[in-house]
């Protein structure tokens, strides 16, 4: 359970912060720069959820929740010390329902013949703003995956990736199944 009865602690002031373990880093460290950036997509959803209607904006609020368990997964890195808590980790039954989320909007879609311009309908051009922010976390996140002194799940990582294919396709279907989507015309301002 989680407590906050005192927001402000100066401790950032010069520049550091502190993990879920207790271990001073650089506000910049790539780290805290990946749930940062998992943070931007939480709140650029919450924004989408306001041109959604119900039966999305429950599943875009699911999704925050998730992009929450993601950050908490990503603020406590495996040390080889214990902790003495079970940490937060994502797990695979939550990219799982992405894939079946995925799989049940883009049923209703015809087939791209085109890339799609961002844009549409207001909850489309939110989500595609989502879709570049959680594009950019991925790569984030991808980064402390990819430093061998860090552990990073298979699982937050498949996560964030599968979340912008989903953002990607709800975008779609909020464009009327696609029908409304902007397609790209090559070259035509040349």
């Amino acid at each position: 359970m989680v407590k906050l009865d005192k927001i402000y602690t100066r401790t950032g002031d010069g520049g550091t912060t502190r993990l879920a373990t207790g271990e001073p880093v650089e506000k910049w460290n790539a780290r805290v720069t990946a749930y940062g950036s998992v943070d931007e997509v939480n709140a650029a959803l919450g924004v989408a959820v306001l041109h959604a209607d119900d039966a999305m904006a429950n599943r875009l609020r699911r999704i925050q929740n998730d992009l929450f368990d993601l950050g908490a997964d990503l603020a406590t890195p495996e040390r080889d010390k214990p902790l003495g808590w079970e940490p937060l980790r994502v797990v695979a039954a939550q990219t799982t329902r992405l894939e079946t989320e995925i799989d049940e909007m883009n049923a209703n879609i015809a087939p791209l013949d085109s890339f799609v311009l961002p844009g549409g309908s207001a909850l489309s051009a939110h989500l595609h703003v989502c879709r570049t922010i959680c594009r950019r976390a991925e790569r984030d996140v991808a980064r402390v995956a990819s430093d061998e002194s860090e552990k990073v799940s298979p699982d937050a990582l498949a996560f964030i990736n599968r979340l912008s294919d989903w953002l990607f396709v709800a975008s779609r279907a909020a464009n009327e199944n696609g029908k409304s989507d902007i397609k790209w015309k090559p070259g035509e301002n040349r």
